[in-house]
């Protein structure tokens, strides 16, 4: 994402300005519904979480320090509202845990294939998103902690533990590594 906002659009940003809110929205809206995509893994889902993203970002941009990297703190917005966006999904689904219009798994055997998006269907959403953005897309670690807020050491963790809970899940439905 890029970083920096050119001149006083932070400024105008923090204070309301509508015209620099816009500006910040074409600047930063393709990188933020990538990011989202990544998340929740289905493009009308992205769309809907950058929609929140920005929306809270507006909201909130009292809060934003023009000193610090506005792509950051889009990342940790953008990560907020897809984690919302998974957990009402979940709930929406009602028992439904398929996982397929969540977790996209590369292509093979199509039994595996479906396996994978159960298990990963149903991770709690706070480890299904590392484990989406560390295994399924490759991001560090480091990225990974900045745009969760979290230590790094705490987003190993959760990779460790949503791995373990896929290689159970795996194991009952069948599938042996």
């Amino acid at each position: 994402m890029p970083n920096e906002l050119a001149g006083d659009l932070p400024t105008r940003f923090v204070q309301g300005d509508l015209d620099a809110f816009e500006t910040i929205f074409k600047q930063f809206e393709a990188e933020v519904y990538r990011w989202a995509l990544r998340i929740v893994r289905e493009p009308a889902a992205a769309e809907e979480v950058v929609v929140e993203a920005f929306w809270r970002a507006y909201r909130g941009r009292a809060r934003f320090d023009p000193a610090r990297s506005f792509g950051a703190w889009m990342r940790t917005i953008a990560t907020n509202a897809a984690r919302d966006y998974l957990r009402s999904a979940r709930h929406r689904s009602q028992g439904d845990l398929s996982g397929e219009e969540i977790v996209a798994p590369p292509a093979g055997d199509p039994a595996v294939t479906e396996a994978v998006a159960i298990a990963f269907g149903r991770l709690p959403a706070k480890l299904r998103i590392v484990a989406t953005l560390a295994l399924i897309e490759d991001r560090p670690y480091t990225e990974i902690a900045e745009a969760l807020g979290l230590p790094v050491g705490t987003v190993k963790s959760r990779v460790f533990r949503a791995i373990r809970l896929l290689r159970q899940e795996l194991i009952r439905q069948g599938i042996r590594s």
